[in-house]
């Protein structure tokens, strides 16, 4: 049965075997406030092949939800059926609207998505690109207005693109192209994002920018994002709760910043094999978790 009413909360290693992640209800003052958004049993797949089996789990606004898992472990699945580009069966429930009920317009206006390809055949010009994430709130036939362009110019800076508003975007790098896509993203107005794997082609620097970028935009906007990650330490270090997928299931749900190291290293071994957790500080105080990968027959593998 759904629960609509419920805050996204992380759970312990034990009770993340079960597959699913919890839902409470949250009264405050006697109110009862809506789940930002929320996954039901959700169920997908290509044709008659079964990809992902009852996924469901809910977060609230402000929150970063990275997703995990080795290849072919429905990621990419997963966020296509989310942003109902994938039929599904369930339901995706952002503040009360049925997602499955949406028109194209509504979605775009409602979610972002960055595929892992943008699949812009076109010789436009990164200006244009980014553009295009104002579409859904124009006319027919309307252009974006200045307050749009210098809108757009703006985010191009700031994901690390400035004065190249007006290159043709198929000269780009294949990591300008994603840091372009994102800005196109971010320029939407949208409430939630969901991103395929947008570090891929990106250099060490433009990792860590991507994912600051990402929090600065959930704070000023409110919204909330849920991200496939590839790099375990950027999904440790950034993202405020972790889904474990494999085999098209949640194993479980990890919170980084209160989960324990063997809470989180027994849930990462199942997609990882055996693995260790170190706990670092930078220069500045700040605390970093580094995976380390072990060999089968370490002490601490053994342990």
């Amino acid at each position: 049965m759904f629960v609509p009413f419920a805050i996204f909360s992380g759970i312990d290693a034990e009770d993340g075997m079960t597959g699913s992640v919890k839902r409470f209800s949250h009264a405050v003052k006697g109110r009862l406030y809506m789940t930002f958004f929320s996954v039901n049993t959700l169920s997908a797949g290509y044709g008659r092949k079964r990809i992902l089996e009852d996924i469901s789990f809910s977060l609230d606004r402000g929150c970063l939800l990275g997703i995990l898992g080795a290849n072919g472990s429905g990621k990419t699945t997963l966020l296509k059926a989310l942003c109902s580009l994938l039929p599904h069966e369930g339901s995706c429930i952002l503040e009360g609207t049925a997602l499955e009920k949406c028109s194209p317009r509504q979605m775009a206006r409602l979610c972002g998505y960055i595929p892992q390809r943008s699949g812009i055949a076109l010789d436009i010009s990164a200006l244009d690109v980014v553009l295009m994430g104002f579409h859904s709130h124009l006319g027919l036939l309307e252009r974006p207005t200045a307050a749009m362009k210098a809108q757009a110019c703006r985010t191009l800076a700031a994901v690390g693109l400035a004065g190249k508003e007006g290159d043709n975007y198929q000269t780009l790098s294949e990591g300008q192209k994603q840091l372009c896509i994102l800005a196109r993203t971010l320029c939407t107005g949208s409430r939630l994002l969901f991103l395929d794997e947008p570090e891929s082609a990106l250099d060490f620097g433009h990792r860590h920018r991507m994912l600051e970028l990402l929090l600065d935009w959930m704070r000023e906007t409110h919204g909330a994002a849920v991200v496939s990650l590839h790099d375990p330490f950027l999904a440790l270090n950034y993202c405020h709760r972790l889904l474990i997928l494999s085999e098209g299931r949640i194993l479980g749900c990890i919170s980084p910043k209160t989960d324990s190291p063997k809470q989180m290293e027994a849930l990462l071994a199942r997609i990882y094999g055996q693995v260790s957790l170190v706990s670092c500080r930078k220069r500045d105080g700040g605390r970093r978790l580094v995976m380390l990968k072990e060999d089968a027959s370490s002490p601490a593998a053994l342990n």
